[in-house]
């Protein structure tokens, strides 16, 4: 387990092979929930089309077989929360203005259970997420490529029978206001100690 203020890796696997990568400050670890923040500064490693903004071209699928250049990026913008639960086929992120330190808006992001590694944490992105605004209504955001990543085999059927429920259990939260959409999260606010955290040696060590 991890104290509030270690730093710690994200990381995705792709193919045995890092797809991508980001530092992590542990806000709080106990045995049923993992919160973690990217601070605006913070470090990452990703795909170069993605870090460099380019459109398409850049997701699994097309690298089912082939070679990735990684490229270091840094966060910016937004201090985003990240709640993870063991077993859970998704995170559930609060995203917060880095300048105004206004609340922008909750993001479900759909990926793998995390592992817990020497370093960190490593899962992988299935590509769905859902987009909740601070009223409470939502949208769905990447449904064209969470398709096409079934039909190209990077997405697996029991994979999506597991997002099939998880969809059924952020929705009936979101209806119920329960947590983590009851305004628990809202008024926090990192340590001011906490500095951006540079990747580890030995972050790209599988």
């Amino acid at each position: 387990m991890w104290k509030p203020g270690d730093i710690i890796v994200w990381r995705e696997i792709h193919n045995d092979r890092i797809w991508h990568a980001h530092t992590a400050i542990v806000v709080k670890d106990v045995h049923e929930e993992l919160v973690l923040v990217f601070l605006p500064g913070s470090e990452g490693m990703g795909p170069e089309d993605w870090v460099d903004g380019k459109k398409g071209g850049n997701r699994r699928w097309e690298f089912k077989n082939g070679f990735w250049k990684l490229k270091k990026y840094l966060w910016h913008s937004y201090y985003t929360l990240f709640l993870l639960e063991a077993h859970k086929y998704y995170a559930t992120n609060f995203s917060w203005s880095a300048e105004t330190n206004q609340f922008l808006s909750y993001y479900v992001n759909f990926q793998l259970p995390f592992i817990r590694r020497h370093l960190g944490m490593d899962t992988i992105d299935l590509d769905l997420d859902l987009i909740i605004h601070s009223d409470f209504t939502y949208e769905w955001k990447d449904v064209e490529e969470y398709q096409k990543a079934i039909e190209n085999g990077v997405i697996f059927p029991e994979w999506t029978r597991e997002i099939d429920r998880a969809k059924e259990e952020i929705l009936d939260k979101l209806e119920r206001r329960q947590y983590p959409y009851d305004g628990s999260w809202l008024n926090w606010m990192p340590d001011p100690s906490w500095s951006p955290p540079k990747l580890p040696e030995n972050w790209d060590k599988i």
